[in-house]
């Protein structure tokens, strides 16, 4: 999208990076920046850092960066010209005239959307006609699914055949090629096209908004594959998405709950569970985690009873240990089989078997996420022997002691103590020693990366690594200097983004350079749609480093012979050049910055 430079400096000129950052979470003063929890990866000290003065942000932790418009399309999963969009809205402007390209895009987006809802009102149609029939048959017979609480989630079949759906779109005006970018068509390889989905129950996915952005969908036999999805998309992209949470924001109820299925989403919805959510087949993501912050301060995990949702539970705590969100786990009792043999059961099995009222007693009974891990960690030994008794203690005090809080390490250390019939003092005093040696690890980690400079001063992708630090080093130093003030750039004659060892900071340099040339504001966030994220990372890292005022002259001067010596020194193919190497570099000074 061909948005002009000069509205892009408007927006930023109007925005306040703090402002737009403190609209998603809380920020301190502290000396030149303000730090708050990175919302892009979790953690327990504040890395995230926002330059008031250079209208960016930074985390130390996960590497990210840039300007106001890369906040936004991080946060809310938006392409760029949408959080653009949004940014101008907060700003009260209005976007300029759509370019031909920005157009094109809109409409392919508005046509997707339209033509996913065509389909699942297709499909909904084709659940009250005989070709349904097999379809009905299963939800309401096999899942118990009332006609109600059908229509509410959009229940729809997919019938036998290999051009039903793109016959009837084709008569509401949509061509093949449309149905293939929303994922409804397949291109075979004899260049035929077909329907995707076939002799299956369809759950359509809708986002907060109201707009059908995809599918899902089921097999009604043991035939595979068992589910099958929209493919990844610019608008359907699974690891942020979480089934059921348009109708999930508006529960009264105190929590979220997060099952397995999108089966088990509509079993609990009807149960009177309206806090129910799932993932679209995939692990928790950070995504989610984030998404999930936006509506609730409670998740309760509710993953099937077998390893598989035990595993599954574990990583969720992981991942949601450092968030806002508190954790609790309902553990799903297993299921007697015929054959007398206990089996695994999820939450519309138990549902369908113990009715609401179990269901809400083992919501009143779940365990947090430290005593889940207790309680897993205790099923793992025979208490009765020595051996492994001293083998439990040692296993839950490594629980205990990542707990951040003494308080609760305190409770905890008591329970395993009480558990495992020894004193409390000895599993305090194991949880201090495993305290402790967690951070002398961490300290030694630190150690050994404060001794591998070189490593530490490379760009994190392994794509944008420099070929020459000592250029690179400098080159950045550049762009610091010319950020505090373009009129730098007028001591700048003679350097061109040729001589820069690393095309990434030679790019910036150069686009800089025509920014100031053009009279425009020199600022990073006036570069922002013209860089991959993982280039904005590396830019923000590289220019956040303070460079006091008093030394910039100076400062660049020696850069500026850094980067021509070391460009020199690559090109040297005579003595002479040599000489001149040589001579360049007795003339050079060092600067503090």
């Amino acid at each position: 999208m061909a948005i002009p430079d000069s509205f892009l400096d408007e927006l930023t000129g109007r925005l306040n990076i703090v402002d737009v950052v403190s609209a998603y979470l809380p920020l301190n003063k502290k000396g030149g920046n303000y730090w708050g929890l990175c919302p892009f990866h979790h953690e327990k000290t504040p890395s995230f850092a926002v330059n008031e003065t250079r209208q960016i942000f930074h985390c130390f932790g996960c590497g990210k960066g840039g300007g106001a418009i890369r906040f936004v399309m991080e946060m809310d999963s938006l392409p760029f010209p949408e959080a653009v969009r949004k940014l101008a809205n907060l700003a009260g402007m209005e976007m300029p005239e759509e370019g031909p390209d920005d157009g094109a895009w809109r409409e392919k987006r508005r046509r997707v959307l339209e033509l996913n809802k065509e389909a699942a009102r297709y499909y909904r149609s084709v659940l009250a006609s005989p070709k349904g029939a097999a379809v009905a048959s299963y939800i309401r017979d096999k899942r118990r699914i009332s006609p109600k609480f059908s229509a509410r989630f959009g229940l729809g079949a997919a019938p036998e055949g290999w051009d039903n759906l793109i016959t009837a779109m084709r008569e509401k005006g949509y061509s093949k090629a449309d149905l293939i970018d929303a994922g409804l068509a397949v291109a075979g390889k004899g260049g035929g096209v077909y329907d995707k989905y076939r002799n299956r129950l369809m759950l359509p996915v809708i986002d907060v908004r109201g707009d059908v952005i995809g599918f899902t969908s089921r097999v009604m036999d043991d035939s595979t594959p068992k589910y099958l999805n929209t493919p990844e998309t610019a608008i359907f992209k699974k690891r942020s998405i979480l089934y059921g949470l348009n109708y999930a924001k508006g529960t009264k109820r105190p929590n979220f709950i997060l099952v397995e299925g999108n089966i088990d989403v509509i079993t609990l919805h009807q149960a009177g569970f309206d806090n129910t959510v799932a993932t679209m087949g995939t692990a928790l993501t950070e995504d989610h985690v984030r998404l999930l912050g936006r509506y609730t301060k409670e998740l309760v995990l509710c993953y099937d009873n077998d390893a598989a949702g035990e595993d599954a539970t574990q990583r969720a705590i992981a991942l949601l240990k450092s968030s806002e969100i508190g954790v609790k786990v309902l553990r799903l009792p297993q299921r007697t089989l015929p054959d007398g043999t206990l089996g695994k059961q999820d939450a519309d099995d138990f549902i369908k078997n113990f009715g609401p009222g179990a269901f809400e007693g083992l919501m009143e009974r779940s365990a947090n996420s430290a005593e889940y891990r207790l309680d897993a960690v205790r099923a793992q030994f025979d208490l009765g022997r020595d051996d492994q008794r001293a083998q439990y203690l040692q296993a839950a005090a490594e629980v205990v002691a990542g707990l951040g809080s003494p308080v609760e390490r305190e409770i905890y250390a008591g329970r395993c103590a009480e558990t495992a019939g020894v004193s409390k003092e000895a599993v305090l005093q194991e949880v201090e020693r495993l305290r402790k040696r967690k951070h002398w690890q961490a300290r030694k980690r630190e150690e050994r990366q404060s001794l591998t400079p070189i490593r530490q001063l490379q760009p994190r992708s392994r794509e944008l690594r420099y070929e020459n630090v000592r250029s690179a080093r400098a080159e950045e130093g550049i762009l610091r200097v010319v950020l505090l003030d373009g009129e730098l750039f007028r001591e700048l004659d003679g350097l061109d983004p040729d001589c820069f060892s690393s095309p990434l900071l030679g790019r910036a340099y150069a686009l800089l350079r025509e920014r100031w040339l053009a009279g425009k504001s020199v600022a990073l966030p006036g570069l922002e749609g013209r860089f991959d994220p993982e280039e904005l990372d590396q830019l923000a890292a590289a220019v956040q480093e303070p460079q006091p005022r008093n030394t910039a002259r100076a400062a660049l001067e020696d850069y500026k012979r850094t980067i021509l010596a070391e460009h020199r020194k690559a090109d040297i193919h005579s003595a002479e050049d040599l000489n001149g190497l040589k001579q360049a570099l007795k003339q050079k000074k060092a600067y503090g910055g």
